[in-house]
């Protein structure tokens, strides 16, 4: 199956999705947004690394910044931080350039490494773009962490493609459906950016949308 490009969801939602399935609805079928420090910063940190114009070589190295990717079998569209593209023997052709490449792409978040897998599965999702568009076989990646100021290098697993296949699959589910799923409160949403409006304690209503309607005609 091949998605059209108009039914394309963000790469980038998938960390919103893995860290909380609510969260992502609210973001990415209710259209809630609201920005705290977190978000404030990662925001900054990305408009330092993002060119969309900027392209330059190092020796042997092609650096390629906010990278267009996608992809028809996921149906899922976003950009690449940053994407390095290392000549060597085995690789693939780039237009404009002679040798063959390998691929290597850097996700930029800002704090350390986490314990959970959001990063790693967004990073993951973008392999899968890239090795799409590329008719390419890319094995590792990296996530550079603004607090630490390090890459950790990931070893990209057909466990990770498998799962982030699945989630992208479930998100299509739920998007098609217009479904926002209910959450139980946990610690977790202290930290999360739309814990003013995603209202997790309220346990029957399905969407924000939905608690709107009912205040107003409760008041009338």
């Amino acid at each position: 199956m091949e998605y059209r490009e108009d039914d394309y969801l963000m790469i980038s939602g998938i960390q919103h999705f893995q860290f909380c399935r609510r969260q992502w609805a609210l973001i990415h079928i209710e259209q809630q947004w609201e920005e705290n420090v977190h978000t404030i910063v990662g925001e900054l940190m990305h408009k330092k690394v993002h060119d969309p114009y900027l392209s330059e070589k190092r020796k042997d190295v092609i650096v390629v910044r906010a990278l267009p990717v996608s992809s028809r079998e996921m149906g899922v569209s976003g950009e690449c931080d940053v994407v390095e593209f290392h000549k060597e023997e085995e690789g693939v052709t780039l237009h404009g350039h002679r040798g063959l490449y390998y691929i290597y792409p850097i996700e930029y978040k800002k704090g350390k490494p986490k314990s959970s897998e959001e990063d790693i599965l967004q990073l993951t999702a973008q392999v899968m773009c890239l090795e799409e568009m590329f008719s390419a076989s890319i094995e590792e990646g990296a996530i550079f962490y603004g607090e630490t100021r390090k890459r950790e290098r990931i070893t990209i697993t057909d466990e990770l493609r498998e799962t982030v296949r699945d989630m992208f699959q479930e998100m299509h589910q739920y998007f098609e459906r217009q479904y926002t799923p209910r959450v139980k409160w946990s610690k977790k949403c202290n930290g999360c950016s739309l814990k003013e409006i995603c209202l997790p304690k309220l346990g029957k209503t399905v969407s924000v949308k939905e608690y709107v309607r009912q205040a107003m005609e409760e008041e009338v």
